[in-house]
């Protein structure tokens, strides 16, 4: 009987085995919201990695983070590091595409708890007097990633971060104060004239 059991479980996971090698090469997620607020309202909260701590969800997974940053300060080749725990691994990202403030294309990399290189890109598409916010990962799916989405749902996963960095990027952006209206140019003094004072004939006398 135990012998049964044993070639019914090896059958399985060989099945399993061979059915996440059918699965697709590459992945891609994707989690949209609408913004009542202009693009330039969102992509500098993107652009500059120092302000992801405001929003993203993974930088709350270690509160004993290690950050670093390098390159630009924001926009095309700035560059930020991260170290942490189990859950948030380490890793690299660097913005190597940008169209401002429209879109921002990022190289994704991660070191630990595996390797793997991504593609992030977040578009911001006018609607209105609103915008659309999209971000979106994609990449080569390895045959560990195509074991792991058998195993687990991974669009809805990632898919559920995106959505909770999307919703706080969106309450930032709705929130933040509207530009300072522009100040108008001071008025030019008066002019003084230099002709000397007028004398009276009286004066003179």
């Amino acid at each position: 009987m135990l012998k049964k059991i044993l070639i019914v479980i090896a059958v399985a996971i060989a099945g399993l085995l061979a059915y996440a090698a059918t699965q697709p090469d590459s992945f891609r997620v994707e989690r949209t919201t609408l913004v009542n607020a202009p693009p330039e309202a969102i992509y500098p909260l993107i652009a500059d990695f120092h302000q992801w701590t405001k929003w993203s969800p993974y930088e709350k997974l270690d509160p004993a983070l290690k950050r670093s940053y390098s390159g630009a300060d924001s926009g095309l080749g700035a560059i930020y590091a991260w170290d942490g725990n189990k859950d948030i691994g380490a890793g690299r990202m660097e913005i190597t595409e940008v169209t401002p403030p429209h879109s921002i294309g990022i190289k994704l990399d991660f070191f630990r708890p595996f390797e793997s290189s991504n593609i992030a890109e977040f578009t911001m598409t006018p609607e209105g007097n609103a915008t659309r916010l999209a971000w979106a990962m994609h990449g080569p799916a390895n045959y560990l990633s195509k074991l792991m989405g058998v195993l687990f749902d991974m669009d809805q996963m990632i898919g559920k971060d995106f959505e909770t960095g999307l919703a706080t990027l969106k309450s930032l952006a709705e929130t933040a104060p509207a530009a300072a209206p522009a100040t108008e140019a001071p008025a030019a003094p008066a002019e003084v004239s230099q002709d000397p004072p007028a004398v009276s004939d009286a004066s003179r006398s």
